[in-house]
């Protein structure tokens, strides 16, 4: 029988009042004035690629299938037909207007996860109650890390391109030693404190495949594998972020492993590690790959959602 999340991981390292007893922010912590000014001194050419999916595009839009979560919605609230039926009336002086609204999951698109998205044993980040998230999150939401910004050096790892391939198969895993492969093979040097993101080509399939084929039950996507190396890798480096272009993170196969979600108790819930996913990394991959550059400075400013689990981001990156 498979162990439990909570042996998987007893012994691992765990962050909890490392920043005090009422931090919200966790690894973010570790983002500050100096990091930022690292992050910029990787700007040398201006070019800015930026990191968010499109919303509402007739591709479709990755949401997690199984979990009542739907792709957004938006519709106009007022355009030009509004006031050919006399619906709407011109302001004074000649100016008409459109206007528009979106209903969304704040996990389906790109978005950073607030740090008491996930828990075991009742207890999220810092040893917060699991009874905080009722009605809405009283403590480690996304708010304080919007409020904070996001903004250091960034380090793309191109495992799919590691593996000579476009993008990993549907339930595909790479683990640790395949990070640091990625970095060797492209000369990349991952210092403390850097911003990782991971590209496995997922996003760039789920819009070649379209969603229909990328979007079956069981849920199945490749994925970072949970490893006690990796997480005491994170822990050791101080790494703040986990970014990848999928839409769970890790690896999800279940059946194979017995549990679901290990990265999210070990390095979200223990360590404060923030999660940010379905980022659309392919034309930043592309560019680094022309260079044979893969750091360059990282912002990112989710939107600022009071109690929200998680909340939509656009990043930024910039070579």
């Amino acid at each position: 029988m498979a162990p439990t999340l909570s042996e998987l991981i007893e012994h691992l390292p765990k962050n909890w009042g490392r920043w005090g007893a009422d931090d919200d922010l966790g690894c973010l912590n570790f983002l500050g004035p100096a990091e930022v000014l690292r992050g910029a001194a990787e700007v040398r050419e201006g070019a800015v690629f930026t990191l968010g999916a499109p919303i509402t595009d007739p591709r479709g839009d990755p949401a997690f299938p199984g979990l009542g979560r739907t792709g957004p919605t938006r519709t106009n609230s007022q355009d030009f037909g509004d006031y050919q039926s006399g619906k709407a009336q011109m302001l004074p002086g000649g100016l008409e207007f459109s206007d528009d609204q979106i209903a969304l999951g704040t996990h389906s698109s790109t978005h950073f996860d607030g740090l008491g998205h996930t828990w075991i044993d009742g207890k999220a980040w810092n040893g917060y109650d699991a009874s905080m998230t009722v009605g809405s999150m009283q403590r480690a939401s996304v708010l304080p890390l919007a409020e904070h910004g996001i903004v250091g050096r960034g380090v793309l790892l191109d495992i799919a391109r590691l593996r000579g391939k476009p993008y990993l198969e549907r339930g595909e895993p790479f683990t640790h030693d395949d990070l640091l492969a990625a970095a060797a093979a492209q000369g990349t040097t991952i210092q403390k404190h850097d911003v990782l993101l991971v590209r496995t080509g997922a996003l760039g399939s789920f819009y070649e495949l379209g969603a229909a084929a990328y979007l079956t039950v069981p849920f199945l996507e490749a994925g970072l594998a949970f490893s006690e190396e990796l997480v005491r890798w994170y822990h050791e480096l101080e790494l703040p972020i986990f970014a990848t272009d999928t839409i769970g993170n890790e690896y999800t196969d279940w059946e194979k492993t017995g549990y679901v979600g290990p990265l999210h108790a070990a390095l979200m819930r223990n360590l404060g590690v923030l999660f940010a996913e379905i980022l659309w990394l392919d034309d930043l991959a592309a560019a680094c790959a022309a260079r044979g550059r893969w750091s360059f400075f990282f912002t990112a400013a989710p939107l600022k959602i009071v109690g929200g689990t998680a909340a939509l981001v656009n990043p930024v990156a910039i070579l």
